[in-house]
Parts: C-alpha cells; structure tokens; sequence
C-alpha cells in the first residue's frame, strides 16, 4: 500500500474551537486553548504519523480586522492558510448565521479538497444543524460538511478518515516521531501564555509575550527561565501580585501544564520586564518571533 502525506490547513474565525479540534485530531494538548479571543497568535503545525499516512495540520490565527501591528502579522499567518494546503479545514460554528464574505470567497475558489466541520453542535437539535448543512451546501458546494463536537470528541472519527482518504500519495514530510515543527522553548512559552490568559483579565493577557531565555534538559529535571514581557509598569504589578502571590500561582499552574506535557518534573523560574509599547513595534516584534509567524 503507498504512503500519503500532505498539509491539511486548519482556518476559521476567532473561538470556533480550531485549536481545540487539532488537539482533538492529535490526540496531544500542542496548541493553547481558552476561552478568551486571540489566543492563537503564531501558525503551529501538530503533525500526526501511521505507518500509512502523515497528516501535518497547520493552526492559524483566527480571522479578526487588525487594530494594530501584532494583529496584522496575525493576519498573515492566517491568509497564509491558503497558499500550500493539500487540504482546507474550514472551521464553523453551530447556529451561526453570519459567514465572513470574504473567507466564503476564498474558500469558493480553493482548488484543493475542502471539508467544513461545523463544530460545538451539542446545544442545537438535529433540524438546526441540518438546516445550516443545507445552507452550506448552497454556498460551498464541493466541500463535505461534517458536523461534530471537538470539545467532546464527536465525529472526530469520521473527520480524520476524510482526511485521510483526500491525502495525496507522498512519503512523509518530518520524522514520525515529530509531533510538531516548534522546538520546545516554543511551546513551553506558549504553555506560559495560555495560563496568562486563563489567570488575567482585561487587557494583561493581550499585552503580554513570552520568551523562554533557559532550557535546560537534565535527565530527571527540566529546569526553564522565562521573561514575561508587557507594556507598561502598572501591567507589571498586575502580573506579579500583592507580594508575588499572582505570579506564584501563575508559575505553579504553568509548571503543570508543561510536567503533564513533557512527561518529566519542571523547575521553573519567571521573570517580568516592561517592554513599552512593543505591539506596534515593528523591531520588537521581530525580536519577539513575529517576523514569520
């Protein structure tokens, strides 16, 4: 039997469970989640190997109108979904009634299999979800429309073996044991912001970027020093709390979430700098890794 590989890009709008289906498809926690918009902001690939296939799934930012320079790479990380998929995953949610035009549009002139799930289907009954697969249909009539929960699992089944049936025939792209292209400071920053996000509220989450200055790979310690970077001082007293008691627990949680991850025990040290403005500045965010998101 011949191999098949190929890119199957993951594109949506903002909190329609993207992220959440890719992990699900994994069957690894790779990209952050939470409840909070934005919370994807760099273009991870999660790379899922058989001794058949090898499906490499590309999860982009959400589609949003950019208010600012880091909003805008954002941006193109997203629209970069479409320039070397084999497959497109477009992402909807249950009971929406508005489509983005110009996604739509897009999506309409794609020359590569696409596949609409529309997720989050557990609160609609069966007539609802009909109705919006039939809709669908009018719209983008080439694409296979799956309904499904990411959330809880259902029909992700059904999704990964339509993907895999559209795989071109390839021999794999990375090493089967990769589960992902991002090294792991990369992801052991992002572990850092999903708990920012879960753990802030208003506008620290968003002012915030990590940098993982340390990683250390001891044999029975993984020993991490991170910089949590933010725009203004007052942001800074914020983060670390009433005598460090925020920034504590913020480490404890994060500390956590990595040992569950990397499968070893974590020391973990963070720290907290001021860096003004840095969302609009076009060096900073170069420094920060947002040259190619």
């Amino acid at each position: 039997m011949s191999h098949r590989a190929g890119f199957v890009n993951i594109i949506g709008n903002p909190n329609v469970g993207k992220s959440t289906l890719m992990n699900a498809l994994l069957g690894e926690k790779l990209s952050i989640i939470t409840a909070k918009a934005q919370t994807t902001r760099h273009r991870i690939k999660g790379i899922l190997s058989t001794e058949e296939y090898q499906i490499v799934f590309s999860d982009t930012p959400g589609r949003i109108e950019p208010a600012y320079d880091l909003q805008k790479k954002m941006m193109v990380a997203a629209n970069s979904a479409f320039e070397d998929a084999d497959i497109l995953l477009y992402i909807i949610e249950a009971g929406t009634k508005k489509f983005d035009d110009e996604l739509i549009g897009n999506l309409q002139k794609a020359d590569v299999p696409l596949k609409v799930v529309i997720n989050k289907i557990d609160n609609f009954q069966q007539d609802e979800i009909a109705q919006m697969i039939s809709d669908l249909n009018q719209i983008l009539p080439t694409a296979e429309i799956i309904p499904a929960s990411a959330l809880h699992k259902f029909n992700v089944d059904t999704i990964l073996k339509s993907l895999v049936s559209a795989l071109p025939e390839s021999p794999p792209y990375y090493p089967k044991e990769d589960i992902t292209d991002r090294s792991q400071r990369f992801i052991a920053s992002e572990m850092i912001r999903e708990k920012i996000l879960e753990r802030y509220a208003k506008e620290i989450p968003y002012s915030s970027e990590v940098q993982v200055e340390a990683f250390k790979d001891e044999p029975k310690i993984l020993k991490i020093s991170a910089v949590i970077y933010v725009e203004r001082d007052s942001q800074k007293a914020i983060l670390i709390g009433k005598q460090g008691a925020a920034i504590k627990q913020l480490g404890i949680s994060s500390r956590q979430r990595m040992e569950l991850f990397f499968g070893k025990k974590i020391h973990l040290e963070l720290f907290v700098k001021v860096q003004k403005d840095w969302r609009t500045n076009e060096r900073d965010l170069k420094n920060f890794g947002y040259d190619n998101v």
